[in-house]
């Protein structure tokens, strides 16, 4: 299962890629697991500057693997799911986003957590939340609105519509766009660039600017609740089998 995230350490740079292309790279609870390690332990480790988060082929993520959330729902308050929003949300060092395309839920919540987000002029951002019977995570009911408006984040979030990269460049989602050939490059040059910088200075910087979301513990834990109990419901059983079958889903 280790090959589902690749960990590559180069030059003070943590890559750490979501290669699951044959499920688009659909997260399951053992990659959220290898995830919150990998950036936890880059935290302490000087040899690590900075991290960095992109996908394998042409799809960013998917969210997550449904089928592995519906037969083991993440109960309790130390999950993988949980460990891994624990240590984006907390971590002191940068985090770059390279959105080499759709970024499906999770995808698009966790990018709120990422201090730089390069998108590819392709790459698309959704959260059908609502579409399956779930609720938005990450505490990004918290800070999707505080980042676009609250109009904005309802129209995302209660429509489940794909954002566009210029769109999403408009409303703050995303650092800049590129061509999906120069992703790569780009991202290693901005990542080296930081790591370049004096580190204590970038890590201070970071921390005052995030230091005014300190509800996002209390809004995680509010929405992982919520999660959770629509994962247990009729409706999202609903949800995944008229999802699966190709059909509308019928509620009530």
């Amino acid at each position: 299962m280790s090959d589902t995230i690749l960990v590559v350490p180069d030059n003070h740079v943590l890559t750490l890629t979501l290669n699951r292309p044959d499920k688009k790279n659909a997260l399951t609870h053992a990659m959220y697991d290898r995830l919150a390690s990998e950036i936890a332990a880059a935290q302490t480790n000087d040899a690590i500057r900075c991290v960095v988060i992109t996908g394998t082929g042409d799809m960013f993520t998917s969210g997550n693997d449904l089928m592995d959330f519906r037969n083991s729902p993440p109960l309790g308050q130390d999950t993988p799911v949980s460990r891994f929003l624990s240590a984006i949300s907390t971590a002191e060092k940068p985090l770059i986003a390279a959105v080499n395309g759709l970024a499906v839920g999770v995808g698009l919540t966790m990018l709120l957590h990422c201090d730089l987000v390069i998108a590819s002029e392709t790459a698309g951002f959704k959260a059908p939340f609502v579409d399956l019977a779930l609720v938005p995570e990450a505490a990004s009911s918290l800070l999707l609105p505080q980042r676009v408006g609250h109009a904005w984040a309802n129209d995302i979030f209660l429509t489940g519509r794909t954002v566009t990269a210029e769109e999403a460049l408009r409303l703050g989602i995303v650092s800049r766009i590129v061509t999906q050939d120069a992703l790569a490059g780009e991202t290693a040059s901005l990542a080296a660039a930081l790591s370049a910088k004096a580190p204590a200075a970038v890590k201070a910087t970071k921390s005052l600017m995030k230091s005014a979301n300190d509800q996002v513990p209390a809004r995680m834990a509010e929405e992982s609740a919520l999660f959770v109990r629509q994962l247990q419901s009729a409706e999202f059983m609903e949800a995944v089998s008229a999802f699966m079958e190709k059909r509308p889903p019928k509620f009530g």
